[in-house]
């Protein structure tokens, strides 16, 4: 079972931790509170599914200094920064970065909370993806040279008489290279094997 998705408040300004704590609280989701990037960054878990809400300027690690250890660490998870008015620049910079959203205080709290249930859905979906790449991945492993040669000419449209002449195979044997490939792949479907391979090289 998936477990039930975070959202990670880093901010120095206890008063802001505090009041962002009892706001995501008070729709039903659950909430850590960090001080500082370090306190953050030393307790998390990159396999945690949700998202961090980052203050971009803060004593210390900046929210862009997080933001580059969580990239260097392969940690893909979604980022909302918050930016004080005179710091709308870095939060630009933290978009470029990756980050999914930036917000500007004083925010409002609804908008806020719209967007976390959003990104919150996106990693989700994004890890569910991911799951699936990996299952995709090891089945294509499976396969033979020839097996995934042929597969690959079916996904391109080729019928079983043009793959035979451009292997140089006789069609029977083509065709039987194309059923071990879609049972390897768990699929009866030439539609499915090319959105599995689609997916199987994406990033």
């Amino acid at each position: 079972m998936e477990p039930e998705p975070v959202v990670f408040v880093v901010d120095d300004d206890a008063a802001v931790r505090n009041s962002l704590l009892r706001l995501i609280q008070s729709v039903g989701l659950k909430v850590r509170t960090f001080r500082s990037g370090e306190e953050f960054l030393e307790d998390f878990d990159p396999d945690a599914p949700g998202c961090l809400v980052l203050d971009v300027r803060m004593r210390g690690m900046s929210g862009l200094d997080v933001q580059k250890k969580l990239t260097a660490m392969g940690a893909p998870i979604p980022i909302i920064i918050l930016s004080g008015h005179g710091d709308v620049p870095m939060a630009v910079r933290a978009l470029k970065a990756g980050a999914s959203d930036f917000m500007e205080k004083p925010f409002s709290p609804q908008i806020l909370i719209d967007r976390i249930r959003q990104v919150i859905e996106q990693d989700a979906e994004t890890r569910r993806q991911r799951a699936e790449r990996k299952i995709i991945q090891h089945r294509l492993s499976c396969l033979s040279d020839r097996q995934r040669e042929v597969l690959d000419l079916v996904v391109a449209g080729l019928t079983t008489n043009q793959i035979a002449r451009r292997l140089s195979l006789s069609p029977k044997t083509v065709y039987a290279h194309r059923a071990e490939a879609l049972g390897k792949m768990k699929t009866g479907s030439i539609a499915d094997a090319a959105r599995q391979l689609v997916l199987a090289n994406s990033h």
